[in-house]
């Protein structure tokens, strides 16, 4: 007897290595899949703006990190007592402006330099719908708790995403002519924004996808909505909220991605990796015996030889 529909994923054409470097950046989905990623010791920076959910703030940041265009001081603005900017999350908020503005231009400038050697950028969209300031038409990727009538509230049509985007496919591909794009559509709920209208959202959002692979090089699917949506399906996947996913969902979604996105050699380092990780989390009941003495030696040096191994890898805090 069957309790879920699990269907096969392609394998992808180019595979991921644990040497390559990658960048995660959009719905806090990303967040979860990259913070994966790296406690499992891949090389890999998340949302340098912050949690961004629709695709006009995701390639506002991107265009940021491709010209290394830093923010300027008028850019900032005050409200709740902290210095924010409209394109972060508020993550970057201080109390001081030029904390703010420093935290953020770094940032940037970071992410810049990585973005040149990224083998991977996962973009992940979370919602079509997007926010402008009434006054200025500006488009704001947090509205950080500034009250809402300051705002109009818009989707953006499969039309506009595809445009957008294949223009910044094509800007990426100069910056880093051996970048590889992975696109997911984030199995997040928006239920602030309705059920019917969180529908139709998530479905512009996936033929925006679609399209932009057929215009585009080098760039792929991974179907994360579809497996929480038709292949879990189930609350008890889900978080107390009912919309997050939870750390079981969020670790089946990751094995499909491995199992169809990374290579050979990647799988099996991730098995060490798993195992060096898990034995790390030990805590005896008293440390000092000579058994668990004998552990921390044996376990040091696994880390040490691992390391000497693959030279990329960064397990040094493991050894210590």
């Amino acid at each position: 007897m069957k309790f879920h529909l699990n269907f096969t994923i392609p394998s992808f054409e180019h595979k991921i290595s644990y040497s390559h470097k990658q960048l995660f950046a959009g719905s806090c989905f990303a967040e979860n899949i990259g913070e994966t990623m790296q406690h499992y010791k891949f090389n890999a920076i998340i949302n340098p703006h912050g949690v961004l959910f629709n695709p006009a703030s995701i390639a506002v940041a991107l265009r940021r990190y491709i010209d290394n265009n830093i923010m300027q001081e008028n850019e900032l603005f005050f409200a709740n007592e902290c210095w924010n900017s409209w394109e972060h999350h508020s993550r970057f908020s201080t109390t001081d402006k030029q904390t703010c503005l420093k935290l953020i231009n770094n940032t940037i400038s970071s992410t810049h330099d990585f973005l040149k050697q990224t083998d991977w950028l996962f973009i992940t969209f979370g919602s079509a719908f997007f926010y402008k300031r009434k006054s200025t038409g500006e488009l704001v990727g947090n509205c950080h708790k500034v009250p809402q009538n300051e705002f109009v509230k818009q989707m953006w049509l499969i039309s506009e995403i595809v445009a957008d985007y294949v223009k910044l496919i094509k800007q990426l591909q100069e910056v880093n002519p051996n970048i590889k794009i992975i696109f997911t559509v984030s199995p997040v709920r928006h239920l602030g924004d309705g059920v019917v209208e969180n529908n139709l959202s998530k479905s512009i959002l996936i033929g925006a996808v679609h399209e932009i692979l057929k215009n585009s090089n080098n760039s792929f699917y991974f179907p994360a909505y579809e497996l929480m949506m038709d292949d879990l399906r189930d609350y008890r996947f889900y978080q107390a909220d009912l919309v997050h996913p939870n750390e079981q969902a969020i670790h089946y979604i990751f094995k499909k991605l491995m199992e169809s996105a990374f290579d050979e050699d990647t799988k099996q380092l991730f098995e060490k990796i798993k195992e060096i990780i898990t034995a790390g989390l030990h805590r005896p009941f008293n440390s000092n015996t000579e058994a668990f003495q004998k552990f921390k030696a044996v376990y040091s040096e696994r880390c040490n030889q691992l390391q000497k191994e693959y030279p990329f890898l960064n397990l040094l805090d493991k050894a210590e």
